[in-house]
């Protein structure tokens, strides 16, 4: 059946090719060298067109087809925007098939056919929203970022949040619950710090109690319970150091860190000595899908950072109650890192509950300079590891979240130029095979070559952040007005 389709897909190619005037060219026996590279990627039913440009800017044109139907898209220097509408369209037939495309070039006068390729389209759509902050890939320096959020059917993007609107102040670790615009957090730096909470439109700015008093830390990498009635943190004493040889260029490790849950409910932080113990380092907390097992990173304390390289986190879970609060007796461990030899960091399990992704670099914890940093995939069920070859890439993978079908993640690399982290999309079917990752596509496909900003902790997110930025910055004014200081920095 697919080869008669083939052959009548051939066919009417030529009939078309023929009624649409196509110049007479020569056949190159290879595919072009495009950019962003999307050929033979799976892509969503409902992304933004991929807009590319060829290597050279030379007249060219680029046929896309399904069955009957073709539409042409003619380049301009070199690059190719596709109609919205017919790319839609072209979707919406393609569904559970393939996207054919063909390019002509130009060159010297004479016309060139070159192999065609193929763009998957699969069943499953992508959450419709992205969240990420947007940042220079500096080391210290923080005066222009901001936490955006782009529509990923089509090109609009929105802020969130600017730090010129908070005297460039840092903010990061902006978190959803269960992919839900309308439950999230972001912690605040500099002269609005604190952590703000922002739940069905209403703003909220984190002063908790301490279950059995003490000082409260400063609260630094979040995930939500699924329930929404807590959040867990790791609490993390952060330094950083450089190297002048060594081709990571950056070392950021913690003297102290441990994890506490914050109950949004009762307004209090509790812990328990599993999670905050002296001779471990414990950090990246994450929950099970049904919020009844946690599962983090831990190390054994070290002198750092003359032992930065023996530094190697292990990949650990533990049984917690939610209607009680109360934690399992044992510490189970998925990734033990003395016996393996490596160091595990950011958990990340799937909405559906089958998959387990999480980093892996030769040493430390935190691995978005470490250009052995890859993505791991555990499937719960038989607790067998996929290395995932079609996601990574010779330099830094890093941070990863899911889409709230399962389907879908999205994951941070550097393997354009080592320099800046850039979004890349990834499917992964129905037998948990990934396929060819791709890049977040822009309107202009020379925007990764002009922008000076990384995209920091990309978010799929379920619906666009309704909350007004000049809301956000009004509380902010208003709260630490009255309070002057944070009770969490």
């Amino acid at each position: 059946m697919n080869r008669l389709l083939l052959i009548y897909s051939s066919i009417l190619f030529c009939l078309l090719s023929c009624r649409e005037g196509l110049p007479k060219s020569s056949l190159v026996d290879e595919q072009p060298v495009i950019f962003p590279d999307y050929i033979e990627v799976t892509i969503p039913p409902n992304i933004a067109p991929l807009n590319f440009k060829i290597e050279k800017s030379l007249p060219a044109f680029a046929l896309f087809q399904w069955a009957e139907k073709t539409f042409r898209v003619d380049a301009s220097n070199g690059s190719f925007d596709i109609p919205v509408r017919d790319w839609k369209k072209l979707l919406q037939n393609a569904t559970g098939d393939s996207i054919r495309v063909i390019i002509y070039m130009n060159e010297s006068g004479k016309w060139f056919q070159y192999k065609p390729f193929s763009i998957y389209v699969a069943t499953q759509s992508i959450d419709p929203w992205l969240a990420y902050r947007r940042i220079a890939p500096g080391y210290r320096m923080w005066g222009q970022m901001g936490i955006y959020q782009r529509c990923l059917e089509n090109f609009t993007e929105k802020t969130i949040l600017n730090n010129k609107l908070t005297d460039d102040g840092c903010m990061n670790c902006h978190s959803f619950c269960m992919q839900d615009p309308e439950r999230m957090l972001f912690h605040q730096r500099s002269s609005f710090s604190g952590t703000y909470f922002v739940m069905n439109g209403e703003i909220k700015r984190l002063s908790p109690q301490f279950k059995g008093g003490g000082k409260i830390p400063t609260l630094v990498y979040p995930f939500w319970h699924p329930s929404g009635r807590y959040v867990v943190f790791s609490t993390n004493d952060t330094h950083q150091d450089f190297h002048l040889t060594d081709p990571n260029r950056i070392e950021v490790f913690d003297d102290s860190s441990d994890v506490i849950l914050y109950d949004v409910k009762k307004n209090e932080l509790f812990s328990t000595p599993l999670l905050c113990s002296k001779e471990n380092l414990e950090t990246f907390p994450t929950f099970s899908p049904d919020g009844k097992r946690l599962f983090f990173c831990s190390a054994s304390s070290t002198s750092m950072p003359d032992h930065y390289r023996e530094m190697k986190y292990n990949l650990v879970s533990l049984a917690f109650d939610p209607d009680t609060r109360l934690f399992g007796t044992e510490v189970d461990t998925l990734y033990n890192a003395i016996s393996e030899g490596r160091s595990a960091k950011f958990p990340r399990i799937s909405p559906d509950g089958k998959y387990l992704m999480y980093t892996l670099s030769d040493y430390g914890n935190f691995s978005i300079w470490h250009k052995d940093a890859d993505l791991k995939l555990l499937d719960l069920q038989t607790f067998v590891v996929d290395s995932l070859p079609n996601a990574n890439s010779e330099n830094v993978e890093s941070y990863h979240s899911w889409s709230s079908n399962s389907h879908w993640f999205v994951f941070s690399s550097r393997r354009i130029d080592g320099l800046y982290t850039r979004p890349y999309l990834c499917y992964l079917d129905e037998k948990g095979k990934a396929a060819k990752a791709f890049l977040l596509p822009q309107k202009d496909p020379d925007y990764y070559v002009y922008s000076l900003f990384s995209f920091n902790i990309p978010e799929l997110i379920r619906n666009e952040v309704k909350i007004e930025t000049y809301d956000l910055v009004r509380y902010m004014r208003k709260r630490v007005g009255k309070e002057n200081t944070s009770t969490l920095h």
